[in-house]
């Protein structure tokens, strides 16, 4: 039986001046939770979110935060992102020396713990951690920025993962171009939580529409 799908909007294309509205907002249009893209400018070439910036956030919504962190060392700042109010927390496979740990820790801190993989990542990297995992986040797009173009060939990693996951109760998330015409193709391929930025943002018929739009092309998929 196919997972419920959840639309996790990534809000780097949000005006940061505004972020408390942008947020209420996003939660207005129908979203399911909140994704953070936090960059660290070593793991990836940008710098984004920082935990307090989410706290001050957090009183505005009843969404849950998840936080996506592109970081080295992600184990020193795990903790602070979960005080923050992100009860899902994903680390990188490839910035993780020991990810069977990390993600115990995260576990043990009371969040759900989440593994992201790069595209030049195989799928198998997540064999033996799957006991562990809520969520496994299939980039489709190198991380670092957004606007970028959708890598088709990742639809096939989906497929893989989603073998993988077989039997375990771990959504199979995807990020990057995700947008009406290609939410079809990851949703059959197997995915059920999608991030989509600047695809709903730039909709100019608004933010409830563009929301309404993707659900319905990713519904149409999975049915």
């Amino acid at each position: 039986m196919a997972r419920p799908l959840s639309i996790a909007p990534s809000v780097l294309p949000v005006d940061f001046s505004r972020l408390g509205d942008e947020i209420m907002a996003l939660e207005k249009a129908g979203v399911d939770l909140i994704h953070w893209d936090v960059m660290d400018g070593v793991f990836v070439p940008n710098l984004t979110f920082g935990p307090d910036v989410i706290a001050s956030t957090r009183p505005l919504v009843d969404l849950e935060f998840e936080a996506h962190l592109m970081v080295v060392e992600p184990d020193r700042l795990v903790e602070r992102y979960v005080e923050a109010g992100c009860s899902t927390v994903l680390v990188h496979a490839e910035a993780c020396d020991h990810l069977h740990r990390t993600l115990t820790y995260i576990a043990d801190l009371g969040a759900t713990p989440g593994v992201a993989l790069n595209p030049h990542t195989p799928a198998e990297v997540i064999r033996n951690v799957r006991d562990l995992v809520g969520v496994v986040l299939v980039m489709t797009v190198n991380p670092g920025f957004g606007g970028q173009s959708y890598i088709e060939t990742m639809e096939s990693k989906v497929v893989e993962v989603t073998s993988l996951l077989d039997g375990y109760d771990c959504a199979v998330e995807v990020d990057g171009g995700i947008g009406p015409t290609t939410v079809g193709a990851v949703v059959a391929a197997g995915a059920d939580r999608l991030v989509s930025g600047s695809a709903l943002f730039r909709d100019d018929k608004g933010l409830e529409h563009a929301v309404a739009d993707l659900r319905a092309h990713a519904e149409a998929a999975q049915a």
